[in-house]
């Protein structure tokens, strides 16, 4: 299954670095724009494994307001 996600990078000292603008924490850089996308896919399957794998037993959610 593949899904879609803004990536919102910018040059640092001649690298590439990046985040995923919809999940925040998935941060990472590269050498060139294929590097740092590349990267991005693993820190990705990284968090997501890690979140499937934490202790809760229960889990909640909500949507709830903020004024901005």
């Amino acid at each position: 299954m593949l899904r879609y996600f803004t990536l919102e990078y910018w040059l640092d000292d001649g690298w590439y670095v990046g985040k995923l603008k919809e999940v925040p924490g998935v941060f990472s850089q590269g050498q060139t724009l294929e590097e740092l996308e590349d990267n991005l896919r693993e820190a990705f399957q990284l968090m997501m494994a890690e979140e499937e794998s934490l202790p809760f037993e229960n889990v909640y959610s909500k949507e709830f307001a903020v004024a901005v």
